[in-house]
């Protein structure tokens, strides 16, 4: 299995900027790692995982397969999406095809680019769209709640369960927390999944700095950090600027490059690794003659239920 991580963001934040480094890297990527355009605004990249090369050297195979991830570029998004502000039902609904969320903050000073709201605050900006899924997420609950009563009252079994979890999630909406910070047993995990609440889907922040920050960060990168630590989150740093810059070199440019801008790997990179990370999502290998391959399963899968999938 892979996943689907959808890049959202404020206007005028480096969303797009970041999109298009991801996707100029996968096209440039050899004939092993062919770049997928699914739609104008979806691509899939292949996983880096210096072990996969190093057991292709090792089995002397002649194909490597990595490990693949989907991003998408959804649509911008303004305060009042919920409503149907902008573009907020495409909005609203890309984000609920997502299995993850790697939300763009502005973390740059820049004169000649705008933002939205005529200030730079990643934290307010997070806030801005966290607002938004919250309250698209307590409409639909709501909805769903009084749409079940009927067949909670004749004892139907599944709607007995979505009306605990969903009255549960209310609880948590109500007060401006999202329903991924629900505490949900294991054994309601299948269940709650199933709901597709906006706010429950896991995020990576990504702080997107300017260039000289891109090895270290910023103040405002600092910030988001703290912020992501509090939720269980997780935080990148990246500057898109730069990524757009590598994503046009050669491996011997992109590898001096990176050494004259003090950095030891690309951010994208350290993106894809991070919202790898983000679900829990593991890799195993398969190698031989013909080709060493990278398998992506769910932490704690056991061999047994690997073979059973891929036999």
């Amino acid at each position: 299995m892979g996943f689907k991580c959808g890049i959202v963001g404020l206007p005028n934040v480096g969303k797009s900027t970041l999109f298009n480094a991801l996707t100029r890297t996968a096209a440039a990527q050899a004939a092993n790692f062919p770049f997928c355009t699914i739609e104008p605004n979806v691509g899939e990249v292949s996983v880096p995982d210096p072990r996969l090369d190093a057991l292709a050297r090792i089995a002397s195979s002649k194909q490597v397969i990595p490990a693949r991830l989907t991003f998408g570029d959804i649509a911008g998004l303004v305060k009042g999406a919920s409503r149907g502000e902008g573009r907020g039902n495409q909005f609203l609904a890309n984000i609920r095809e997502t299995d993850a969320i790697a939300h763009v903050l502005r973390c740059f000073e820049d004169d000649d680019i705008t933002h939205v709201d005529g200030r730079v605050d990643p934290v307010s900006d997070a806030e801005t769209i966290e607002t938004e899924l919250i309250l698209a997420d307590l409409e639909s609950v709501e909805k769903r709640r009084a749409g079940r009563v009927r067949k909670i009252k004749g004892g139907d079994k599944e709607a007995v369960e979505a009306e605990r979890l969903l009255s549960a999630a209310q609880v948590l909406l109500e007060e401006g927390k999202p329903a991924r910070m629900l505490d949900v047993a294991e054994e309601d995990r299948k269940a709650f999944r199933m709901l597709q609440l906006l706010s429950a889907k896991p995020v990576l922040y990504v702080c997107n700095v300017e260039e000289d920050a891109a090895a270290t960060g910023n103040a405002l990168s600092a910030k988001v950090a703290e912020m992501a630590a509090e939720q269980g989150a997780i935080s990148v740093v990246i500057s898109a600027a730069i990524e757009e810059e590598i994503a046009q070199l050669d491996d011997e440019e992109r590898a001096e490059f990176l050494s004259d801008m003090g950095l030891e790997e690309a951010g994208l990179d350290r993106l894809i690794r991070a919202g790898y990370d983000l679900l829990h999502l593991r890799t195993y290998f398969t190698v031989g003659p013909k080709e060493a391959r990278a398998w992506t399963i769910p932490a704690g899968t056991l061999a047994p239920q690997i073979g059973r999938a891929h036999v």
